[in-house]
């Protein structure tokens, strides 16, 4: 998962790419980079850490030109190492490129560009497309590039990469400065558009548009490529029937609530979340006092919930600005580190009564631990625990960080027989379970009927229900796994705070490998 900005215009626009890009600077955390169009040349600044930790004054100063690209990273492959930071770029025929999301066929595509003596620099997804669509380019003439001879290659691009991809490109097209943006044809991945007087920006999310005021005009379409170049109307190229599968876990927790993609609102959808968990909660006969939202993601569909249950909502925690978000920090002891900062709580919230705490969705579970035990802490009679989100059993290949199985805490708790689809008495089980590991009075999820009726479009929910819109092999499927496991990303193993109960006399953990093997059936829809 990472954010990109594409800007194009009349005048300097790195200083603007960088105000974009704090705007979406909770899509990646690990790296940020900036590139420009300039007199023929393609000046590159790239730095660790954060957008206003890695800039400066002096600069800006080396990035002059009216088009450029830039980019937060949050790694899904590879090391979160400078030399794997966005945007890339490419000497034949100058060009600059960056992306978000995340390929099931690297490896393959390493080994393809191997065949034309092509040695890759970096473990960043990115370059081999980079590089992929720069070869197509040459193949078909040397220099003096056309909207025509882009969009052949990139062409090429969708026929040889496999996975969930939105990228921005800049280069010289026709003679002048051009930006190119496309995705693939499920459209997991977001991309937007907008216009600023006779500038054009697209970005991964609407919110990077705002602070740059140009008006959102719309997504790049699933299987689009859009050419745009100042003074010229867009050129818009449907080159794959779209199939559009947008990743819902966006609109749960990863996109801001102020955004707007794939033309539905972030914060209506949290809104509608909330509504459809109010009915799970109230369908168990379950009372408290007040709702209390974990900050910050779970506000809307807090409120939401509260509305509908007619509870009080209240803020029962102060977050600490400065911490990051914990689920994108690369590093097991970087977690732990910031969640002892990120929430602060206020006790006359949580004192003697009972409490329903909502939250996003519980992937690792230490978050959870933590948060709990601040509760319990603070006098609570009760806790209960609403998440607006189903239980995550699967691993993500499509660009969030859920690479390995044993990453995920709930299928910890699953139930004895094996399910590809959680049912109603399923779900009650692992709930069970998992509320008494936790000693919490009651944990509720959003069952996934209930996800499906607050968002009633195609989308990718694979974390949840393991049906992939991405065909992948087994060969595939376990490389991606070996690298996540193997990266700098994680020096440190992944240990669960919590221990698997085993009160069916059997071995759980074994049962919840095998369990993930068979619920995940197949790699395709």
């Amino acid at each position: 998962m990472c954010g990109f900005v594409g800007i194009i215009g009349r005048s300097d626009c790195a200083g603007d790419i960088l105000l974009a890009l704090q705007a979406l600077q909770h899509r990646g955390q690990d790296s940020a980079g900036v590139g420009t169009l300039y007199q023929g040349q393609f000046p590159i600044v790239k730095r660790l850490g954060l957008v206003a930790q890695g800039f400066d004054v002096d600069e800006l100063e080396q990035l002059p030109g009216s088009a450029g690209i830039g980019h937060v990273r949050y790694p899904t492959i590879g090391a979160g190492l400078l030399r794997d930071a966005q945007p890339f770029f490419y000497r034949q025929p100058g060009v600059l490129m960056a992306h978000n999301g995340h390929l099931v066929n690297v490896r393959e595509m390493q080994q393809s560009l191997l065949e034309d003596s092509i040695h890759l620099m970096s473990s960043c997804d990115v370059e081999p497309v980079l590089c992929t669509f720069a070869l197509e380019l040459m193949r078909q003439r040397r220099r003096d590039h056309g909207s025509q001879d882009a969009v052949q290659a990139v062409n090429a691009v969708l026929e040889n990469t496999h996975g969930a991809f939105s990228i921005v490109a800049a280069m010289f097209l026709d003679g002048q400065e051009a930006l190119l943006a496309f995705r693939d044809c499920r459209g997991i991945r977001p991309a937007v558009w907008g216009v600023r007087g006779r500038d054009y920006v697209v970005a991964s999310e609407s919110v990077a548009l705002d602070m740059l005021g140009a008006e959102h005009s719309g997504d790049v379409a699933p299987g689009e490529l859009m050419i745009f170049k100042a003074g010229s109307a867009p050129e818009r190229y449907q080159l794959r029937a779209p199939d559009p599968a947008p990743c819902i876990f966006e609109y749960i927790y990863f996109a801001r609530p102020d955004s707007t993609m794939n033309g539905e609102s972030v914060y209506g959808i949290r809104l509608a979340l909330g509504r459809e968990l109010a009915r799970a909660w109230r369908a168990k006969g379950l009372s408290a006092d007040v709702v209390i939202p974990i900050p910050d993601t779970s506000r809307p569909s807090a409120a939401a919930l509260a509305e509908q249950l007619g509870l009080p909502c209240r803020e029962g925690f102060i977050k600490n600005r400065y911490t990051g978000r914990t689920f994108i920090m690369p590093h097991a002891h970087e977690r732990a580190s910031a969640l002892k900062l990120k929430l602060n709580p206020i006790r006359s919230e949580f004192r003697g009564r009972r409490v329903l705490v909502v939250d996003d969705s519980i992937v690792r579970g230490a978050t959870l631990t933590h948060t709990i035990n601040l509760i319990r802490a603070q006098g609570a009679t009760e806790i209960h625990l609403a998440i607006y989100s189903p239980p995550v059993l699967h691993p993500c290949y499509c660009g969030i960080d859920i690479s390995t199985r044993e990453e995920l805490v709930a299928p910890c708790f699953l139930p004895r027989t094996p399910r590809a689809d959680l049912d109603a008495e399923g779900q009650a089980d692992l709930e069970r379970r998992f509320a008494a590991q936790l000693g919490l009075d009651s944990l509720t999820y959003l069952p996934l009927a209930g996800l499906r009726s607050a968002y009633p479009h195609p989308h990718c929910a694979a974390c949840f229900d393991g049906q992939y819109p991405i065909a992948m092999t087994e060969a595939q499927r376990s490389w991606l796994e070996a690298d996540r496991r193997s990266s700098d990303q994680r020096q440190l193993p992944f240990e669960s705070p919590f221990a698997c109960p085993d009160d069916t006399g059997g071995d759980l953990e074994s049962e919840r490998r095998e369990t993930q093997t068979t619920s995940q059936g197949g790699t395709g829809k």
